[in-house]
């Protein structure tokens, strides 16, 4: 058995010479000066326990293959923890491009369940994970207020979070993918 190398080509209709202009000019300034070295991934925690490579994402996009970036569920294996941009040779704030290229993959249309799950929580009641029954019992149980006092208790915070969402375009954003789906 012989093994073969192949070579995979990227067609010029998976490029979209403008994607990594748009991200750059999101707020990922220092994109274009990656070297490809690796210490994103190698320090990245989520890429430990998962298949997410920053490193293969980061060049994806370099490349200008948006679609592929923009779709690709490892948008969403990055934990926002910055270990990237604190060990990056460049300083390039990996964790703001990945967070500029998942809300452009939202506006595409490309969200994972999960998200578009917790976004939902958080537009009907100011948290990701509510608190449900069984946590406001054991809450009880400790001697805690049923709810804390967050927007699960304070109505008027409520109101202000919702503003807040709705000034930043996140209602509409997840308005607009619920359509989709």
């Amino acid at each position: 058995m012989t093994d073969s190398i192949t070579r995979e080509t990227i067609d010029n209709d998976d490029i979209d010479p403008d994607f990594l202009d748009k991200v750059v000019e999101a707020g990922a300034d220092r994109l274009r000066t990656c070297i490809q070295c690796g210490t994103c991934s190698s320090v990245c925690p989520s890429g430990r326990r998962t298949a997410f490579r920053t490193r293969e994402l980061i060049r994806k996009s370099l490349l200008g293959l948006k679609d592929e970036v923009l779709s690709s569920p490892d948008l969403w294996l990055c934990a926002t923890c910055l270990t990237c941009l604190e060990r990056c040779p460049r300083q390039i704030k990996v964790t703001d491009a990945i967070i500029i290229m998942r809300n452009m993959a939202v506006k595409e249309g490309f969200m994972l369940p999960q998200h578009r799950k917790a976004s939902q929580k958080l537009i009907e009641t100011g948290h990701a994970v509510p608190i449900d029954d069984a946590n406001r019992a054991i809450r009880k149980e400790l001697g805690l207020q049923e709810n804390p006092p967050t927007t699960h208790s304070n109505e008027k915070a409520l109101k202000d979070v919702r503003e807040i969402m709705k000034r930043t375009g996140f209602i509409e954003l997840i308005e607009e993918e619920e359509e989709r789906s």
